[in-house]
């Protein structure tokens, strides 16, 4: 399997991923500019939250020569899960998830209630909405509870 735990020398490239798929998915969201090309830089994404928060613990990636997506767990929940876009629609999603769920035994998750791709990704996985609701930290968008 092309599944491992994260290395610090890992971190800049899921750091790159995760602000990318931020600023496509999000930003049409949220519309905050100031904070998508702002606040939400690689640099301090892998110098405040990847290390400080100490969350590279719970990270794992999907590398075939090329760190190509990455989950984060917390315990048996996922908190996130993205695949770089120029490789999406090669079931790395899909490999991360299924590896999530048998390997992490992973149960529920919190998605952007206006995220409905990623809606539908969970949901083909055995994820079902449930009717827990809360706002995203900062803002007025809700997340929805899904569990398995």
């Amino acid at each position: 399997m092309n599944i491992r735990k994260s290395k610090p020398d890992d971190l800049s490239r899921i750091a790159e991923i995760y602000v990318f798929n931020n600023r496509v998915n999000f930003l049409p969201i949220f519309k905050d500019e100031s904070f998508s090309f702002g606040d939400l830089q690689v640099v301090s994404m892998v110098d405040h939250y990847f290390i400080k928060d100490e969350i590279i613990k719970n990270l794992y990636v999907f590398d075939d020569g090329l760190i190509k997506g990455f989950i984060q767990m917390n315990g048996t929940e996922i908190c996130k899960l993205y695949v770089d876009t120029f490789f999406q629609n090669e079931r790395i999603g899909n490999k991360l998830i299924k590896y999530a769920i048998k390997e992490h035994h992973a149960d529920h998750l919190w998605a952007l209630e206006k995220n409905t791709r990623a809606i539908s990704f969970y949901q083909r996985h055995g994820f079902y909405l449930t009717d827990d609701k809360k706002f995203e930290e900062d803002t007025t968008e809700y997340l929805v509870q899904m569990k398995r």
